[in-house]
């Protein structure tokens, strides 16, 4: 599915609100078809896969995994990002060279620091406040550009000013990043990564520096070029990342049919969202099928499996069960709770999202 956090990420579709023609679809339904009289040859690219039957979901035999919890993975400021205050409903951070405000519904409590502080902000998100609400930045010194370079331990990267708030990074992965760069550097071996709703790639550029073969999916179009642009950017051309442009879930069912294994999966489904199709993906209808299928496309030896959650109306208690109940009869250990971003003005912890995760 595609990576909806330009769009919506608190699970609430809007039914009024007509479904807008997206060019592939509109592609899609335009190709004449053959009338019915008349035969052709189907050239190869042209047929379509069968669609496979439904999945059917059974709980899996054998002792759940040990389980470590709650576990709090915090990010701290350093010379790349920090959350430098948050409080009456947004927060104050530093990307880089630049200082951003943005809307934060969690952020209930005052701010720390004095307005004069949030005052000297280069970029403020204004407009609808809501996740999918379209909105504007609006520049009080000088008019920026869409991008601008950033860096994450020493990666290169461009920062974005989306008309979706986002900015093309989500630095509370940073925990999952080093953990999974630690993985990969510690197997000494070769390393497949599988890294479902991508985005803009900084994930897939990590394991790839780390020395992993990563296949990166989105169904996005736009963020797949993000994400060529930042591997560029990066100086990681020569890493053997693969880029598609897929439903995640699509993707998977192939794979699995295919053989294809991989060492660790990441996966970090939005609560709602559409495919390049018209698919429709509902978080908790579509979950535990998606998390058994990450199951089943590991490679024997397998390293991790790690999920993330944002915006929805859950503990992480839900995600750890599903993650235990999947990975009955595998070992190892399922690690769930938030990832948070430590405020450096008051030092109170932003929660941004639920995560549980595999470790064989």
């Amino acid at each position: 599915m595609k990576s909806f956090r330009d769009k919506r990420r608190d699970g609430r579709p809007h039914p009024a609100r007509a479904e807008q023609p997206r060019p592939r679809d509109a592609f899609a339904a335009g190709r004449q078809q053959a009338a019915p009289a008349e035969r052709r040859e189907t050239k190869p690219a042209e047929r379509q896969e069968a669609k496979p039957a439904p999945r059917v979901l059974a709980r899996r035999e054998g002792a759940l995994p040990a389980e470590r919890l709650p576990l709090i993975l915090e990010v701290a400021p350093n010379a790349d990002y920090a959350l430098l205050d948050s409080g009456a409903g947004e927060k104050l951070e530093q990307y880089g060279p630049y200082r951003i405000v943005r809307p934060e519904g969690q952020a209930i409590w005052q701010r720390a620091l004095p307005a004069k502080e949030w005052e000297r902000a280069d970029a403020i998100f204004t407009g609808d406040t809501d996740e999918e609400g379209i909105g504007r930045w609006r520049f009080p010194k000088t008019p920026l550009g869409e991008t601008w370079p950033m860096k994450h331990d020493g990666i290169d990267y461009l920062g974005r000013f989306t008309s979706f708030r986002h900015v093309g990074v989500f630095p509370e992965q940073a925990s999952h990043w080093d953990h999974m760069a630690g993985l990969i550097a510690s197997a000494r071996r070769p390393v497949k990564v599988l890294n479902l709703f991508g985005y803009t790639g900084l994930a897939s550029l990590v394991a790839a520096r780390a020395g992993a073969e990563v296949t990166h999916v989105d169904a996005s179009k736009k963020a797949i070029g993000w994400a060529r642009e930042n591997q560029e950017m990066a100086g990681l051309a020569d890493k053997p990342i693969r880029w598609i442009v897929e439903d995640a879930m699509k993707f998977a069912e192939r794979e699995e049919r295919r053989g294809s294994r991989y060492d660790i999966v990441l996966f970090d489904p939005p609560a709602y969202g559409r495919g390049p199709k018209g698919e429709v993906w509902q978080l908790f209808e579509d979950l535990p099928g998606l998390t058994e299928l990450c199951r089943s496309i590991l490679t024997p030896k397998p390293l991790a499996v790690v999920l993330t959650a944002y915006s929805i109306r859950a503990s992480f208690f839900a995600i750890h069960a599903l993650m235990r109940d999947t990975f009955a009869g595998r070992g190892g250990t399922v690690e769930s709770g938030e990832l948070i971003i430590r405020e450096k003005s008051a030092g109170r912890a932003l929660s941004t999202s639920l995560f549980s995760r595999w470790v064989a």
